[in-house]
Order: structure tokens, then sequence, then C-alpha cells
């Protein structure tokens, strides 16, 4: 049963990271984002973009935070997930 809520949370964590990433690049293809797929996709991952887009200002008109904020993502999943799995295990 602990196994099996941590394979959920785990896909959960590991699906919104490839949204994060499908947005990230449509946002490098012209009218991408604007499309159906790319709307959904920013209304799910866009409030969490913007918490850095506060702190990180465009860099020669290139906005980096989307970036910045996937690698922040994976290392806080990481640490959610490598203490939840030995506290589940137990």
């Amino acid at each position: 049963m602990a196994l099996t809520i941590y394979m959920v949370l785990s896909y959960c964590f590991r699906i919104y990271s490839y949204m994060m990433l499908v947005w990230i690049i449509m946002s490098w293809i012209p009218n991408m984002r604007y499309s159906r797929i790319g709307t959904l996709l920013g209304k799910l991952v866009d409030p969490y973009f913007s918490i850095f887009r506060r702190f990180i200002p465009p860099l020669g008109g290139i906005d980096l935070s989307p970036i910045v904020a996937f690698f922040v993502y994976r290392i806080i999943v990481s640490l959610i997930l490598g203490q939840v799995l030995p506290f589940i295990l137990r």
C-alpha cells in the first residue's frame, strides 16, 4: 500500500515535469503556446513559473525563469521522494 502511494506520487510529479518541458519547448516555437494544448499547459504550469518570473528578469528578451523553475522543481521532487520513500518503507 505504501509503495503504491509512493509510485502514484512519483508518477504525478513526473507528469508535471513533462508538462513543464513541453511548455518550455512550445515557447520556442512561434504561436505554439496559443494553441489549445499550449493554452491548457500554460494554465497548469504558469502559476509555478510566475513565482520565478518575479525574481528573474528576462535577459536580452529571453525569459530564463521557466528553465530555472524546472531545475528547482526537479531538486525539490528528488528531496521529497528521497525523504518520503525511506519513511514509507519503514
